[in-house]
């Protein structure tokens, strides 16, 4: 988290890793003799993953989850060898990869820690950190969301 109480640096630094993977793996990703199954694949365990490293803790934004369906569509258009022009949706493309939503994995990844946290002992220092509030003054404004209200809005909408 930054000194605004947000997570917009650790979202644009992860989306920069992120590429940067990519391109040291371009050529395995576009590859048209390699069938887009692997593809798909190779960026889950390489890309996606160095991307999303530490997201489970982050309380993102709309606008950081649109920042990565930007980057992330953009990625698998490349290794599809697709355009925007060609009109073909994003959801065929994940689908030709076998990739699912990267904010459905986010949340995914966010789930599980949250569970990972409730199984600790009270007396842990990670399951303190969900409790501990900030002292001193609040800036102006609405409060940004706090990372358990996401996780109880995640759950709510995952049922």
């Amino acid at each position: 988290m930054s000194v605004d109480r947000d997570a917009d640096a650790a979202v644009e630094t992860r989306i920069q890793i992120g590429w940067n993977k990519f391109r040291q793996l371009v050529l395995l990703l576009t590859n048209k003799d390699i069938f887009l199954l692997v593809r798909g694949r190779l960026y889950s365990s390489c890309v996606r993953s160095s991307m999303l490293r530490g997201s489970e803790t982050w309380s993102v934004r709309k606008e950081n989850e649109v920042a990565f369906q930007r980057a992330e569509m953009r990625m698998v258009r490349w290794m599809c060898g697709m355009e925007l022009q060609d009109r073909v949706p994003s959801k065929e493309l994940r689908e030709r990869l076998g990739l699912d939503d990267i904010i459905s994995v986010l949340q995914q990844n966010r789930l599980r820690w949250y569970g990972h946290v409730l199984r600790k002992e009270n007396n842990d220092w990670v399951k303190k950190c969900m409790e501990y509030e900030v002292e001193g003054a609040w800036p102006r404004g609405r409060p940004k969301k706090t990372w358990r209200e996401i996780v109880e809005k995640t759950i709510k909408r995952v049922d």
